[in-house]
């Protein structure tokens, strides 16, 4: 999907934060794909990866509209191309002792784990790239997803560019 972007956003370690940032999505109707929100190495700031789908002059708007808000520190745009992206999810499976060894092969080759068996099912946790995820549901649909969770995006850029400089961040907004 071209009008995927992912955004790496510093922000404050303040609450509130995360509710000005949705309600800023929600106010101008731009659709947040997929939201994660972790502390840093640093107990002050926390990291949001957004994944929003948006043409150009939207994705412009967006990063003006959250430069706007008071605790946005930094905003980094991350080429998927130029980034380490992953996601988990958890799916639980039907498996009944007829096809539970061929969930458990798909599941090993995409090295994923079990992490729940039952007496008719079976629970898998598996990270990568979305891509791959997707890959490993299509694989277990015919078995019967029972229940299926994905967490957000996270990503970092690859090499040495990074949203910090690598010195301790400064309290100031730059995109």
């Amino acid at each position: 999907m071209s009008d995927r972007h992912i955004l790496s956003v510093l922000v404050e370690n303040r609450p509130g934060v995360l509710t000005r940032i949705a309600g800023m999505f929600a106010r101008r109707n731009y659709n947040i794909h997929s939201l994660a929100v972790g502390p840093t190495d640093d107990l002050k700031i926390s990291r949001l990866t957004i994944v929003v789908g948006a043409e150009a002059v939207q994705l412009e708007q967006i990063i003006k509209q959250l430069n706007k808000l008071v605790h946005v520190l930094k905003i980094l745009e991350l080429e998927e191309s130029e980034a380490v992206e992953r996601e988990m999810q958890l799916v639980k499976v039907t498996a009944p002792a007829s096809t539970r060894s061929q969930i458990i092969e798909i599941a090993e080759v995409f090295r994923a784990k079990i992490v729940d068996v039952d007496h008719d099912s079976i629970t898998i946790e598996a990270a990568g790239n979305p891509g791959k995820l997707e890959a490993l549901l299509d694989l277990l649909e015919p078995y019967g997803i029972r229940e299926m969770v994905r967490s957000g995006t996270i990503a970092l850029s690859r090499g040495t560019r990074a949203i910090t400089d690598g010195s301790k961040f400064r309290m100031r907004r730059v995109v």
